[in-house]
């Protein structure tokens, strides 16, 4: 039975992120808001987590699982961490090349790049704050369907069974991010979601 913790979206309550950190912290999966649409999260050095967090999604190791991070200044080099800034936190996926920071399993097999999001949410930024790193990530999408699901009841009820814990902080936008690829020589727009690609400097091809 997954644990339910109905916080304050502007202001949530710590002790009960600190509930959900240490779910977290023991291997457990939860669902929590993005400023896109609800994930599934886990602890990013727990790999019998991520494994069960694909199993959950239905998704193999050729899935792109993200990290979400509070800040991108750990994990990228002083270029990239310049352009990032700008749209950092914001509704953004960044694919950049996998360094050593970076867990192996969490890149992508065959391209060696890995996602990264800083969200623009003040649950999801205050868990990451309290828990002292990034969490990894995989959009709240059930298997066989197209929309991610945007109801905390209906998360809870769903996957009471396989997940260890709910964070409701209310429905969340339902747009996708931007994906922007960073791990060439010059930046791609992969997919143009609810971040501004013009923060970045690029324009949207007609």
């Amino acid at each position: 039975m997954s644990q339910y913790f109905e916080v304050h979206p502007d202001n949530p309550q710590p002790r009960l992120l600190k509930q959900a950190a240490q779910i977290l912290h023991a291997g457990g999966i939860a669902a929590v808001p993005t400023d896109s649409s609800y994930a599934f999260v886990c602890h990013l050095d727990d790999k019998a987590a991520a494994e069960k967090l694909r199993r959950i999604r239905e998704v193999d190791e050729r899935h792109h699982l993200t990290l979400l991070c509070r800040d991108l200044s750990e994990l990228v080099d002083n270029r990239q961490y310049r352009m990032l800034k700008h749209a950092t936190p914001g509704p953004f996926t960044f694919l950049l090349e996998a360094t050593k920071e970076v867990p192996r399993r969490v890149s992508h097999p065959s391209r060696r790049t890995v996602g990264l999001r800083v969200p623009d949410h003040r649950v999801t930024q205050e868990l990451l704050a309290v828990l002292g790193q990034p969490l990894l990530a995989t959009t709240l999408i059930p298997a066989g369907e197209q929309e991610p699901l945007n109801d905390p009841q209906l998360i809870r009820r769903r996957y009471q069974k396989l997940i260890q814990a709910v964070v409701d902080a209310g429905a969340c936008p339902m747009q996708p991010t931007t994906v922007v690829d960073f791990s060439g020589d010059e930046p791609v727009l992969v997919r143009v979601g609810r971040g501004d690609p013009a923060k970045l400097g690029l324009a949207v091809s007609a």
